[in-house]
């Protein structure tokens, strides 16, 4: 699934390059290389806060999609192909859940809404143990409720911050806050939640969430205190 959004994402970056408004940009000098050393130096703190401000969404992202599988698979509650009827279902949920986010996002902010978010998937990792250790139901509800939070958080995720970034900067700084998110949030995201469940039962896949929304709530706080500095 990972590899299959890649896909999608490098897709996009190349339809993106060869749209007639970026070339006119490259070509009028708006758009330039832009090393990833001189990104770090000149707007570090910039990348540190965008990759944490996501946080949340990139750690539900495989809490509901990889790690339910491997831990049904474990415990033998239900059939896989149950689960993977319930992860298409909530994928159109996930779906759903973007486009409303971006009419939510119009409405009350990007910031609000992205921090209204993270409230709410803090709220959703309290209700963890209960749902995915429980039966089908319970457990198909976490992956439906999952999908849907994960598409009105993810669909604000990437941009919320990407204002801070001056315009010689914007583009690469995206690209990498993206990237760092994925690589802080997502990348281990079923092996260490697994591991420790496997230990300390499924509480601590709700701590592990529950850290996700700390982190993107201390970021937009952040955020927030210097815009308002500047």
């Amino acid at each position: 699934m990972a590899f299959a959004i890649n896909v999608v994402a490098l897709f996009a970056r190349l339809r993106l390059v060869v749209t007639e408004e970026y070339t006119r940009l490259l070509e009028e000098g708006e758009l330039e290389p832009i090393s990833v050393s001189e990104i770090v130096r000149v707007q570090g703190y910039n990348l540190f806060i965008g990759a944490f401000a996501a946080l949340a969404s990139y750690a539900l992202f495989h809490m509901v999609t990889v790690f339910p599988l491997s831990w049904i698979a474990v415990s033998g509650t239900q059939q896989i192909a149950d689960v993977l009827v319930a992860q298409l279902i909530g994928g159109v949920l996930g779906i759903l859940g973007t486009i409303a986010s971006g009419m939510l996002a119009d409405r009350i902010g990007r910031r609000t809404t992205l921090g209204l978010l993270a409230l709410l998937i803090g709220v959703f990792a309290l209700f963890t143990p209960w749902l995915l250790g429980g039966g089908p139901k319970a457990q198909n509800a976490f992956i439906l409720i999952g999908f849907f939070l994960l598409g009105l958080s993810y669909g604000q995720a990437s941009g919320t911050v990407t204002a801070n970034f001056s315009r010689r900067f914007r583009y690469t700084g995206a690209a990498l806050t993206s990237d760092m998110a994925w690589l802080i949030g997502a990348a281990f995201a079923p092996l260490v939640a697994l591991a420790l469940s496997a230990r300390f039962g499924l509480v601590a896949v709700s701590i592990y969430l529950l850290s996700g929304s700390a982190c993107t709530l201390l970021a937009l706080g952040i955020n927030r205190a210097l815009a308002v500095r500047e």
